[in-house]
């Protein structure tokens, strides 16, 4: 299964060469509302990740070829995937394992056996933090709210209607006000790479965007970085 494709569910990659512990990650995990990929060692979920990039990553530190410990090394180095939330999954109990596993620079370290409820608390705890809006949170910036559940936009108390691509837009820039986002990046997260659209596309559906926005009056919120691409704030 790709990862690139827009949705408003959050994507997943399971990095685990157990086949059975693989299966029921997946299967719980799909129960919860979440789409998934799935990766047997760890030069696959490199070339996964390098594909589309996944909201987190669920990796096993024991894998063929590839180390989990160094794709996490390889991903946290790299401005592109370093703010993927990693919950790096080991046998290893050890005080100096987990400490290693988290210098390396894992967000999270969960020692098997594990319940699966605890796996699916620590997920959500990792989105919230990372993608907010993928766990129905409500976002505010400024007078504008955002609320995932109900798809409803209010700037200033009063509603704006946004079409889907909009909406997926300004949930991305309100996850992270400030940050800039290019064009492909912005097509990654929003139209996903299943999908051949024309990086002009993003910049009509950016217009659309700010006329919504600034329906009511208003300054227009969003930033236009030349030769970077956009920013809310």
């Amino acid at each position: 299964m790709r990862i690139g494709k827009p949705s408003d569910r959050p994507n997943v990659l399971i990095v685990e060469d157990e086949p059975a512990q693989r299966e029921v990650l997946a299967y719980n995990l799909e129960a919860e509302g979440f789409d998934i990929a799935r990766a047997e060692n760890g030069e696959e979920a490199l070339l996964l990740v390098a594909e589309a990039t996944p909201d987190l990553i669920i990796l096993d530190w024991m894998l063929p070829n590839v180390s989990g410990i160094e794709v996490c090394r390889q991903l946290k180095t790299r401005a592109e995937t370093k703010a993927i939330p990693i919950i790096m999954l080991s046998a290893r109990s050890e005080e100096v394992d987990k400490v290693r596993g988290l210098e390396t620079g894992a967000d999270d370290y969960v020692v098997k056996p594990y319940s699966v409820a605890e796996m699916m608390a620590r997920v959500r705890t990792q989105l919230r933090r990372s993608r907010p809006t993928a766990v129905g949170q409500k976002l505010e910036y400024l007078d504008i709210t955002l609320d995932s559940e109900t798809h409803r936009v209010t700037r200033a108390g009063k509603q704006v209607k946004l079409g889907p691509t909009e909406f997926r837009l300004l949930s991305t820039f309100m996850e992270k006000p400030g940050r800039v986002y290019g064009r492909d990046q912005l097509l990654d997260r929003v139209w996903g790479r299943d999908i051949y659209v024309d990086t002009r596309t993003v910049d009509v559906h950016i217009g659309r965007l700010r006329k919504a926005l600034c329906q009511h009056g208003g300054d227009d919120p969003l930033r236009t970085v030349r030769g970077a691409g956009y920013a809310l704030g």
